[in-house]
């Protein structure tokens, strides 16, 4: 009898080791190891730096898992999210409150992702092209409207508001966090979260179904658009400026988080714990390369051979 419990506890911790993506055991591993070769990463410090650096990430990230879900992909968010900001920067610059900017910046991703997601479903251009198209719009425009300079002058409230703490945790990851809550309703207690894992998977049971697939799938990309939107809010008020090429790259990271985190691009597989999973282990990389001096153009090969590593050990724990 005891045996047989035994065997039960063992094969359940086994279930759940098994459902942990390779992420997470490449996350314990690079904290281990920072934290060994330089004294001031293990800090609670350090700790709520790497949160508050990768509140942004997280923002592109979980809008990435639906998108990818889907069978789809977003290039143009980095882009998008620098011209958000360049946006919001300007609003308060002309005296403008921030609640004022951050709704010109939501208009302004709400309208490159509604543009995304018609060009996906409604032209069929394949999203790796429309995307790409779009990234360079969203950049083009942002530099067009600042003659590629910096927005200054953006006035203290936005700043204040991002250095703030609400009971004792930084305003970002508070941000964050809510995104987080939000999203995994979304995709794991509403009808909306249902239809994103039958888009990737059974989009044709959808439409038998009666269900409007083609405007679903739109909210999607809307959906990305609108968290580039919200990422200015912390890009800005980080900044204290609005800069058009601030957030050119992120989307790379954003895809990276999304992939190492369990999500595939087949089938509408996908594990929002594992984005965040990513998201951290994203930050978490960067921050100990930046500790360690690391050049930022090797930390950008870093976050590729992450991806590489953490698919190799999924795709060999999947072979045993």
């Amino acid at each position: 009898m005891a045996e047989s419990v035994i065997r039960g506890e063992r094969s359940r911790w086994a279930a759940h080791l098994a459902a942990i993506p390779g992420v997470g055991y490449i996350l314990a591993a690079m904290l281990a190891g920072f934290s060994l070769v330089s004294p001031g990463f293990g800090t609670w410090a350090n700790f709520s730096n790497i949160g508050v650096q990768s509140s942004i990430l997280l923002l592109l990230a979980l809008p990435m898992t639906f998108i990818i879900m889907t069978e789809g992909l977003d290039l143009s968010i980095g882009a998008v999210l620098g011209l958000c900001g360049v946006v919001l920067a300007l609003v308060l610059v002309d005296g403008r409150g921030v609640g004022l900017g951050l709704a010109a910046a939501l208009a302004v991703g709400l309208a490159f992702g509604m543009v995304n997601g018609a060009l996906v479903v409604a032209a069929h251009i394949p999203p790796f092209v429309a995307t790409l198209g779009t990234l360079g719009v969203a950049q083009g425009l942002a530099l067009v409207i600042t003659d590629g300079r910096s927005v200054v002058g953006i006035g203290d409230a936005l700043p204040a508001l991002y250095a703030s703490t609400w009971f004792g945790v930084p305003f970002s990851i508070v941000v964050a966090a809510a995104a987080y809550f939000v999203f995994h309703f979304l995709l794991y207690h509403t009808r909306f979260g249902a239809y994103v894992f039958a888009l990737g998977g059974n989009r044709d049971a959808l439409v038998l179904a009666g269900v409007r697939v083609n405007a679903v799938h739109v909210a999607v990309y809307a959906l990305g658009g609108l968290m580039a939107g919200f990422g200015a809010l912390l890009l800005t008020g980080r900044m204290n400026a609005g800069h058009p090429i601030a957030a050119i790259g992120m989307e790379f990271d954003a895809i990276a988080a999304v992939i190492v985190g369990g999500t595939s691009f087949e089938r509408g597989n996908g594990w929002l714990p594992g984005t965040l999973l990513g998201a951290l282990t994203v930050g978490v990389l960067r921050n100990g390369l930046n500790v360690l001096a690391v050049p930022s153009s090797l930390q950008v090969a870093s976050i590729g051979v992450l991806v590489i590593v953490a698919l190799l050990v999924d795709s060999m724990r999947g072979q045993s």
